[in-house]
């Protein structure tokens, strides 16, 4: 496939953006509602049980226009073609970017190559369902014939974060009888922790590596096996009953002691980030239930339709990606805060900082040239309320302007008390204080109905006003279950694609991971070397010196 390479700021969009955001800077988002009182209605979208409303944001028809015009210019619309229809639009990995294939619920066939993959994909869900099922129902044995009670996924990165993050967001779906874990750090204290109380006779271990070469997941992977060989009566043969792995490397996956028959296949295609459709979601399957994870991919695939269909004015994730050019391109904001309301999903913002930033984290676009304009945000938060009593301080009063996206469940799966009514206030409270803020004039008033004396109220007055005019985005969501968390998932999948093509950079690919995987490699031989270690520079040097000696002492 030829890619199209565009710099974005040669686009007449771009300039006219610009002129735009000039013009809008000189208004407050409050002005906006004040001159439309329809502006919550043009500027909000309905998704299946998803409401997502963009109105707070510092924008407007014209505005808007102009980053819709934007779109177009980069050949946004054949870049989504081009995902969907299996070209190679990883270009430096010479792959195709089809997560979406994993979730396809047509009778369409998808190529790769010239191959239709649904056939294979099918046939590993298949499996992913069978297996499942064995496991929760109680027919799939340890070597001592007792039950499995608890699962371990040994993984890292996209191998980890999303089947982490969704089984902790549809632990109210779970089953009673399955306890799920998951190990992802090389420090020994990840796993230690982990298998401390566990039944090795009632425990199964789920080794997450594409390549099975990965450092971090070998490196637990070899340590679980050695725990259960020592604290069992079993022997190599055994392992067959304790260990699955989500790999393509038979040999690898032989040698550990793990049979093809226990090798659950994925595919080049399928990026780490975007793998929890793939069989790397087999401990959500597990977890949740087959039926359950089979509704969270039907939950992406609606989105994957609404992305490739709908206009790109009514089009959630095309605007939500446009929405972050506005914020990092022409507000020169950094930073992007992911707040969920909900406490199921406080992972969810740690599953996008991947998603997000090593996605887009790149200074180097189509053409190999160092780009001139921002590209990628810093993606943090955590679930409401706790946020707000820890960090939304800087996020009101603060230097810097922060864009907030708020996701909050109109109804609870735990009904106590007016707890989800209190919940719900604060979100809608926080999004309406950060645009509204707080003026000197009532905050004067206040002052001034307090009972403070004139010294007081000049004291305290400046440390009161909010300047507020902070933008944000709400969606309201009808629950949290596995369709609905399936289209949010896919929402967010989509804005970072839309926000790589106008930055002409490619989401896909992630070589900024590689080199500390190969200096860790020198130092970890070092580390063993009895002799003087001169081959870096002196801090590391000195560091390598240092560790030596303690570990000696």
């Amino acid at each position: 496939m030829k890619i199209i390479m565009i710099n974005p700021t040669s686009l007449s969009a771009w300039k006219i953006t610009g002129e735009n955001y000039l013009r809008l800077s000189k208004l407050k988002i409050k002005d906006l509602f004040d001159a439309d009182a329809n502006r919550f209605d043009r500027f909000s979208i309905r998704l299946g049980d998803i409401l997502f409303d963009y109105s707070k944001n510092l924008i407007d028809e014209n505005s808007l226009k102009s980053l819709l015009d934007l779109a177009k210019q980069s050949g946004l619309d054949n870049r989504i073609e081009d995902m969907f229809g299996g070209s190679e639009i990883n270009f430096t990995e010479k792959r195709a970017v089809l997560h979406t294939a994993l979730r396809n619920k047509s009778k369409n066939p998808v190529f790769v190559d010239g191959k239709d993959i649904m056939p294979a994909i099918i046939a590993v869900q298949e499996k992913m369902k069978s297996f499942s099922q064995n496991i929760r129902n109680g027919n799939w044995k340890g070597f001592t014939g007792d039950t499995i009670t608890d699962v371990v996924n040994i993984g890292i990165g996209g191998s980890d974060l999303g089947p982490a993050m969704v089984c902790s967001a549809l632990k109210h779906f779970s089953s009673q009888n399955i306890n799920i874990h998951f190990v992802s750090n090389v420090d020994g204290t990840d796993l230690a922790e982990t298998i401390k109380g566990l039944n090795p006779n009632q425990t199964l271990f789920i080794i997450a590596s594409k390549t099975f070469t990965t450092l971090e997941t070998l490196t637990n992977a070899i340590s679980a096996k050695d725990w259960f060989l020592s604290n069992t009566d079993a022997d190599q043969k055994d392992l067959k009953h304790h260990f699955v792995a989500l790999s393509t490397n038979k040999s690898a996956c032989a040698e550990f002691g793990i049979p093809e028959e226990n090798m659950f296949e994925f595919w080049d295609w399928v990026g780490g980030r975007y793998s929890l459709w793939s069989a790397i979601g087999l401990s959500i399957a597990i977890y949740v239930g087959y039926d359950n994870y089979n509704r969270l991919l039907e939950g992406a695939y609606a989105v994957d339709m609404h992305f490739k269909d709908t206009p790109f004015e009514r089009n959630i994730p095309v605007l939500m990606g446009l929405l972050g050019i506005w914020y990092y391109n022409f507000m020169g904001l950094r930073t992007h805060a992911i707040i969920p309301y909900d406490q199921y999903l406080a992972r969810f913002p740690e599953f996008l900082q991947q998603l997000d930033m090593e996605s887009n984290g790149k200074y180097i676009d189509s053409s190999g040239n160092q780009v001139q304009y921002s590209t990628g945000a810093v993606v943090w938060g955590t679930a409401g309320t706790n946020a707000q009593h820890s960090f939304f301080q800087l996020i009101h009063q603060g230097t810097q302007k922060i864009p907030v996206d708020f996701i909050v469940p109109c109804t609870s799966h735990n009904n106590i008390s007016d707890h989800h009514s209190k919940l719900i206030a604060n979100c809608l409270a926080q999004s309406e204080a950060l645009m509204t803020g707080k003026g000197k004039e009532l905050v004067l008033w206040e002052l001034k109905k307090a009972g403070l004396s004139e010294k007081e109220i000049a004291d305290i007055l400046p440390h009161k006003v909010f300047n507020g005019n902070i933008p944000s985005n709400t969606f309201l969501i009808r629950k949290i279950s596995p369709a609905n968390l399936g289209a949010l998932i896919a929402i967010y999948e989509h804005k970072v694609f839309v926000e790589g093509v106008i930055w002409n950079i490619n989401s896909f690919d992630q070589w900024g991971v590689e080199l500390g995987k190969q200096l860790a490699g020198k130092i970890l031989r070092e580390l063993s070397d009895d002799n003087p270690i001169l081959t870096h520079d002196s801090s590391t040097n000195g560091l390598i010196k240092y560790f030596k000696n303690c570990k000696n002492a």
